[in-house]
């Protein structure tokens, strides 16, 4: 996998995660929305951790810096 995120997207990522998860378990969402939410935050994580986004690949984008 070709890294096509770049640190600021990465970033804005990690705090929509954080952001979902301090919702949830503070209880201002719940039932099917504060589970959608955090199957989001985990998505959101997962590719702010592995640089890599699939749905830009099929938009064709990159935020990544060129070397």
């Amino acid at each position: 996998m070709k890294k096509n995120m770049g640190f600021a997207d990465r970033a804005i990522r990690l705090i929509i995660a954080a952001a979902l998860v301090l919702l949830y378990s503070r209880e201002v969402i719940s039932g099917t929305l504060g589970t959608i939410g955090l199957v989001f935050a985990g998505v959101f994580t997962l590719t702010s951790l592995v640089s890599f986004c699939p749905l830009y690949t099929l938009l064709g984008l990159n935020t990544a810096k060129k070397n």
